[in-house]
């Protein structure tokens, strides 16, 4: 760089016009407005209180255990003498010299080269991950703390760790000062108005250019038609690309979190054009948006209008007697339900030819990061605003899912809008994870306590689904399961404990990557790899990785030479629809844009 940026900052703040004082008074104001007005609607206070409590019963177990603590506050002092011999050294031209702290593999906040090259922000940054060290291990001492608590205290911390980083300020932001000296400042005039902006549409941090994509144009554009529909469901059917197409069709039960074109993303990002593509029938459920009237559709409605009712649909239209059944995410977790409940009257093999679970939650013992938010003190709480509205807003999801990468989905977003001041970018995967969809109240209550709280899908009859009791241990249908390795959501170890309940054939195979990325993983970017093996599903998931092979490439193919087994013959594609179900309208239908 031609300039030390260490001075970036106060030089471009001495130049007279970096800033107009009416345009950053009118900016400041709005975002004032906006804040109070979003801080009315909100029990983030209370919410704060909690965690703050929290803290301060972890600090004074911290201080009842001295020598613990004494040797905390050594191994940060001893490091911080380390880092300042590592200034000096430096300073007098020693390339060579080890650093005392490097950022963790997968951490890219600080990949641009002046954090390297730098002195000055080099220092900073390892100062920084000597502090978050000790604050880690400072919070650590927590034996009067229950287990729930240290992992809500463990989420936390790391919160709280994740926005006190260099890299969220401008003044300490090396790339964001020199964007300050190259626009005169004009950057963060730019930043403080898409704050006020996001502020005032109280949507949050925007990910995506809104403006980029259009449900039906260039996302979710599958050429396809509703075929049926009820009060909870549109079911689509799409059009052949192939003049044969594989005997079974395959119905798609997608969650109902947020809307179902995450399989139908832009077209070369399309695992549902994908399939259409590879010669087979494809059906997928295309849930409502609900409002307030919504507050008392149960599990059970979902189960019955859902997947029972495509079903029915599928059967009518194609002529088979079973199909191939794909679930996602928490459409996994409704499908398994599905399975209990037909093993037990001998009704899965009429139905359900193979089942295929995307990340998928059956055992819920280990529910990662997403159980610090599921504990009884904080259902009670959510129960108690859903009761009032009659659901559970789409926000509130979305806020808990990108708290848990907030590097990533939160503090990366920060920087590019609010300090860069650049307008978000065209990515069709952060626009379907922005078009959120809102929870029924009595089903979601359902969902959080007898599938987190009590676990009871994974016990032999622990769950009772249309006054019928179910026990995942007699399904036998064959099983394939696909989970992602850095799942946050759903994660593999405990996906793997829901497969092996299973009493049937069960594959199970390991993507790279995350919940969404590692599923939506097409075979042209040859970008990410996975885990498998043929052989019965050992008791731990370590024996399993341990005995699995790696290969490059998306996991589509290797899933659908296993599909293709089970797909029967090929014959000539049908129509949509039929005469007792005619199309209804074009895909992708009209409650994905509700």
């Amino acid at each position: 760089m031609n300039m030390d940026e260490k001075s970036l900052a106060g030089e471009s703040l001495q130049q007279a016009e970096i800033f107009s004082p009416v345009e950053f008074s009118n900016q400041y104001c709005r975002i004032m407005k906006a804040a109070m007005n979003a801080a009315g609607d909100s029990d983030i206070a209370s919410f704060g209180l909690s965690i703050g409590t929290l803290f301060m019963k972890a600090a004074d177990s911290s201080y009842a255990g001295p020598e613990k603590l004494g040797a905390s506050y050594f191994r940060l002092l001893q490091k911080q003498v380390d880092l300042y011999h590592y200034v000096f050294q430096k300073a007098q031209g020693n390339r060579n010299f080890p650093t005392v702290a490097e950022p963790s593999k997968g951490d890219s906040r600080f990949r641009s080269d002046p954090w390297r090259e730098n002195l000055w922000f080099d220092a900073m940054k390892q100062s920084y991950l000597i502090g978050a060290e000790f604050i880690d291990d400072f919070f650590s001492s927590t034996s009067q703390l229950s287990s729930q608590e240290e992992k809500k205290l463990n989420f936390f911390k790391h919160q709280w760790i994740d926005s006190v980083a260099p890299t969220n300020y401008w003044w300490m932001n090396p790339d964001v000062l020199k964007a300050t000296q190259q626009s005169n400042g004009q950057n963060l005039i730019e930043g403080m108005k898409n704050f006020a902006n996001d502020l005032e549409a109280g949507a949050g941090v925007q990910m995506v250019d809104q403006d980029a994509f259009e449900v039906g144009q260039n996302i979710a554009a599958t050429p396809g038609k509703v075929v049926a529909r009820n009060r909870l469901c549109e079911l689509i059917q799409y059009r052949a690309t192939t003049e044969q197409v594989r005997e079974k069709p395959i119905l798609i039960i997608p969650p109902w979190i947020n809307k179902y074109y995450i399989l139908d993303l832009s077209p070369k990002n399309s695992f549902i054009g994908w399939l259409v593509e590879q010669g087979y029938s494809v059906f997928i459920i295309s849930w409502i948006n609900p409002d307030e009237s919504y507050r008392d559709t149960s599990y059970d409605d979902y189960l019955a209008l859902g997947p029972m009712f495509a079903a029915n649909v599928i059967q009518e239209i194609t002529l088979q007697k079973n199909m191939n059944v794909i679930g996602y995410c928490l459409g996994g977790t409704l499908l398994a339900t599905l399975l209990g409940y037909l093993a037990k009257s001998d009704e899965a093999d009429n139905f359900v030819n193979s089942a295929t679970f995307l990340a998928s939650m059956i055992d819920f013992s280990e529910p990662g990061d997403l159980g610090v938010f599921v504990d009884e003190q904080s259902v009670a709480q959510l129960e108690k605003k859903m009761n009032e509205t009659g659901y559970l807003d789409g926000k509130s999801m979305a806020s808990t899912f990108s708290m848990m990468r907030s590097n990533d989905l939160i503090w990366h977003f920060v920087i590019n809008n609010y300090l860069l001041g650049k307008k978000p970018g065209k990515f069709d995967l952060l626009y379907w994870n922005s078009d959120s969809t809102r929870m029924p109240a009595k089903m979601h209550g359902y969902y959080l306590r007898r599938m987190y709280i009590e676990n009871l899908l994974s016990r032999p009859n622990g769950l009772t689904v249309l006054n019928r009791s179910i026990d995942l241990a007699k399904v036998k249908t064959p099983a394939f399961f696909v989970s992602t390795q850095m799942d946050h959501i759903a994660p593999w170890p405990s996906t793997y404990l829901g497969a092996r309940i299973f009493g049937g054939n069960v594959r199970f195979l390991l993507g790279e990557s995350g919940h969404i990325a590692g599923v939506i993983n097409p075979p042209h970017k040859n970008k990410y790899g996975f885990w498998t093996n043929r052989q019965p599903l050992p008791e731990s998931s370590e024996q399993w990785f341990e005995q699995a092979a790696r290969y490059e490439g998306s996991w589509w193919p290797e899933w659908e030479d296993w599909l293709k087994q089970r797909s029967g013959e090929t014959i000539e594609f049908r129509e949509i629809g039929n005469r007792d179900y005619p199309p209804l309208a074009d895909a992708p239908g009209a409650y994905v844009k509700q």
